[in-house]
């Protein structure tokens, strides 16, 4: 049975020594990666990890992330990488409810690891971890559910999106055909892959065409900006808050950008001015619109385009279709707005364990991405707001309802409502409006002490507005809009 382990195989018989994988100084060819997917997938065996078992993972981009990932493939067994900016609570959660066998973690993670509430088993993922003479089956097939990428609902519990290996292969062609992705690319990964962003616009895709992949342990503006003339980088990634960091770096002036055939943008809406200044450095920026659901490519700009539709995301990707339509599911002509929905080999099968948030996202066989945007006459989509809640802070997904379940459970708080405002460095932060209880002097620092080993630090608000009421509809639901025009938002 073929599954995604078969790329990295079938590169090893093609060019064994073509650099796969260059990340600190080292350079691993195709041939010892295809080596180090077998090893993992033996010691993940001996672990007693067989088809259809969750593999956690919790760490840095590293090789042997990617090991771990295809081994998982090989075997066809579940990846499921986690955020390690989330706090120890958020992480058993999402242990818990995938019902991972093994969580396997960076060295650095280790002592973190060992707060999280919970019985799964551990592993460290380090150099030693496949010194194993285990063997495995390759049982995986492309057909089997894959990653189980957890993304927040409205809710306010994550939900987890369930990719099949299916869904990488069709997500790598659409990534391929948008960059004119090939094997003779060179493409620096700077973004966490934890996310589908940085794991899966470009990164995957580069190791399906046979191209190496300039690894980055953690993103750092004057790290990923020597690295692109250090490595002669034709393609790489970056979400608005990167983009603002590399821009407003000491080094961008000086930075050798000739190299770089064209950059990805995308997680949010992109600003203008810093789409402006890459077409200024001689570079396009080709924006990549999508969801973890979604694989997330979707609809995509390619680079030729991009000059020409500075504030498109361009058009659907070779193999996902797009459309806009109304409340009634309706199709809507070039010009009107409404919701984008997609369909395609690339989107997910479903949430994991939730068949009726799976149902509530498809209509049809299109998933409902909660965005409001339109198209023109000639086919490119465009942006325009969020249906629902959600703020996109520095790329990462934050849903007021997380913040919202916090805040609600302190006896000194009425009620609260969280929004997003505007913010030029992180696109949007966080605002928690609250209303004390009684005769309550709670203030703002007390406030945030809530979150203290609750949520991620860069979930917290970045503001408390105290409030005596709430602007309400006629059925009482607290009118957000118009908390945002109270802070300008």
């Amino acid at each position: 049975m073929a599954s995604l382990a078969d790329w990295i195989a079938r590169w090893a018989e093609i060019g064994p020594d073509r650099p796969a994988l260059l990340f600190e100084g080292n350079t691993i060819t195709y041939r010892a990666f295809a080596e180090q997917v077998a090893r993992h997938a033996g010691r993940l065996a001996t672990l007693g990890i067989t088809h259809g078992d969750r593999v956690a993972h919790l760490g840095a981009n590293t090789p042997e992330m990617l090991y771990l990932f295809f081994a998982c493939a090989r075997i066809g067994a579940m990846f499921v990488p986690l955020n390690w900016r989330l706090a120890a609570p958020e992480h058993a959660y999402q242990l818990g409810n995938s019902g991972a066998s093994l969580l396997a973690c960076d060295p650095e993670f280790v002592a973190h690891a060992e707060t999280i509430e919970t019985s799964v088993r551990r592993a460290v993922l380090d150099a030693g971890f496949a010194d194993t003479d285990g063997d495995a089956d390759g049982r995986g097939s492309y057909a089997d559910p894959f990653l189980i990428g957890y993304t927040s609902g409205t809710t306010g519990r994550p939900k987890g999106a369930v990719l099949t290996q299916d869904a990488f292969l069709w997500n790598a062609l659409n990534s391929v055909a948008t960059f004119d992705l090939g094997s003779q690319d060179r493409v620096l990964t700077g973004l966490p892959m934890f996310h589908v962003g940085g794991l899966n616009i470009q990164t995957v895709p580069a190791l399906h065409a046979g191209a190496t992949v300039v690894l980055l342990r953690r993103f750092e503006p004057g790290a990923f900006l020597a690295a692109i003339p250090r490595h002669r980088i034709t393609l790489t990634l970056a979400v608005p808050a990167v983009a603002r960091a590399l821009i407003d770096h000491p080094s961008w002036p000086a930075t050798d950008l000739s190299s770089l055939r064209a950059i990805g943008a995308g997680s949010s809406v992109v600003p203008l001015p810093l789409i402006d200044a890459w077409h200024a450095r001689g570079v396009p920026c080709a924006q990549v619109y999508g969801a973890t659901e979604t694989g997330p490519v979707s609809i995509t700009l390619r680079p030729e385009d991009a000059r020409a539709h500075p504030d498109s995301c361009g058009k659907p990707a070779l193999h996902c279709d797009a459309k806009i339509v109304d409340d009634e599911f309706r199709e809507l002509p070039p010009g009107e707005k409404g919701e984008i929905v997609c369909r395609g080999g690339n989107v997910m099968r479903a949430y994991w364990n939730d068949p009726e948030a799976t149902a509530a996202a498809f209509t049809d066989g299109w998933f409902h991405t909660g965005d409001i945007g339109h198209r023109d006459a000639a086919g490119f989509f465009y942006v325009d707001d969020r249906k629902k809640d959600m703020i996109i802070s520095g790329g990462e997904n934050i849903y007021p309802a997380e913040l919202e379940t916090v805040l609600s459970r302190c006896p000194e708080i009425a009620e609260a409502a969280v929004i997003g405002r505007a913010d030029g460095r992180w696109g949007e932060v966080p605002v928690a409006f609250v209303i004390r209880k009684g005769e309550s002097r709670i203030d703002a620092a007390a406030v945030l002490g809530l979150f203290e080993g609750n949520l991620a630090r860069f979930k917290w608000p970045r503001e408390v507005v105290f409030v005596e009421e709430f602007p309400r509809t006629a059925l009482g639901k607290v009118q957000k809009v118009e908390l945002r025009r109270r802070i300008g938002a």
